[in-house]
């Protein structure tokens, strides 16, 4: 069985209200509601079928849930979301086994009480956050009753990266340019919220703690010299604060932290990414995803992909069958034949 942990839909309810909102702080709303298979269940069940003995744990699709709302709105936002994940569910828990929890991120008292609603009467598998809370680092002392939440109920945590044009590319302009906000924005939001959250202790305080980083790792694989041996060498760059002190506060190496993330498969069809995340992170640490249906046939294209990529590394049988399935079986403790 191929387990796709990391893939994306919009329930029906959430999608009708989501056309009457508008969204801060991101760009990719459009880019969302633009892709039939988000919303149209026979054309998805359509195209997994392709695919075999084939599911999906299914997660919202961006923008974030803070960006759509207020924080008098979102917990309601967060509410019909994960309501509609759920019924998804209980009505086809052989496409779907499980579904990973939107929350709102701007209201951490309600995000708190979601995790738990979500968890303990609609069964989610874990929750969404975002590399930022419309503009907020994920360190930001204010959220840490959430990581302590996730942590009590040994809750994976799925780490999807968010950034616009509005983040310019040089200070001498207003906004990025040609998507690149995408194209090496993201990657870069999902490694800075990595090390952020490493440095702020929390593997230290809660040892458990299980994030599954989007997109292989994001840069930390493929810059593991500098994540390594760089900081190693952490403070020798700055002037202004002792960073040296700072790094003293962590039990281990920046490096062994960095191994600690859990990481996905969905690297957009590139073998040569694949192969780098998989040596530094190990088969036990990473799980089949796709991001479907984002890709430029909006559904299968990522998948079929992905399993190339899969099945042209030299792996063992056990060791793939740990990455299509195994892992996710374990993390996730999935009830499935």
């Amino acid at each position: 069985m191929k387990i796709d942990i990391f893939c994306h839909i919009l329930p029906q309810a959430f999608f009708d209200r989501m056309l009457k909102l508008s969204e801060s702080g991101t760009t990719i709303k459009k880019r969302s509601i633009d892709i039939p298979a988000m919303v149209n269940l026979d054309l998805r069940f359509r195209m997994m079928d392709r695919f075999g003995d084939y599911v999906q744990i299914v997660s919202l699709a961006a923008p974030p849930i803070e960006a759509m709302g207020a924080p008098t709105q979102s917990p309601e936002l967060a509410q019909i979301a994960n309501d509609g994940m759920a019924e998804l569910v209980r009505k086809h828990p052989d496409r779907f086994p499980g579904f990973v929890a939107g929350l709102p991120m701007n209201n951490v008292e309600a995000a708190v009480q979601e995790i738990d609603r979500a968890y303990l009467k609609l069964g989610a598998c874990g929750v969404q956050l975002y590399s930022n809370v419309n503009g907020r680092p994920l360190d930001d002392p204010e959220f840490l009753p959430i990581f302590a939440k996730l942590a009590e109920r040994n809750l994976p945590i799925w780490l999807h990266p968010t950034r616009s044009a509005a983040f310019a590319d040089y200070k001498t302009e207003q906004k990025s340019k040609f998507e690149l906000w995408w194209v090496f924005g993201w990657p870069y939001e999902t490694s800075v919220a990595m090390s952020r959250i490493m440095f702020a202790g929390y593997f230290d305080k809660f040892p458990d703690l299980k994030i599954i980083t989007h997109h292989l790792g994001a840069m930390i694989p493929y810059f593991s010299g500098r994540t390594g041996p760089g900081l190693d060498q952490l403070g020798a760059r700055t002037e202004d604060e002792d960073l040296a002190a700072q790094g003293r506060l962590l039990k281990k190496r920046p490096q062994e932290y960095f191994k600690m993330f859990y990481a996905d498969t969905a690297t957009f069809g590139s073998r040569p990414a694949l192969q780098c995340g998989l040596e530094f992170f190990g088969v036990d640490k990473v799980l089949f995803a796709s991001d479907s249906p984002f890709d430029p046939e909006k559904g299968p294209g990522y998948i079929r992909e992905t399993i190339r990529c899969i099945e042209e590394l030299p792996l063992s049988a056990e060791d793939r069958a740990k990455i299509y399935e195994g892992n996710a079986r374990k993390m996730l403790r999935l009830k499935l034949a």
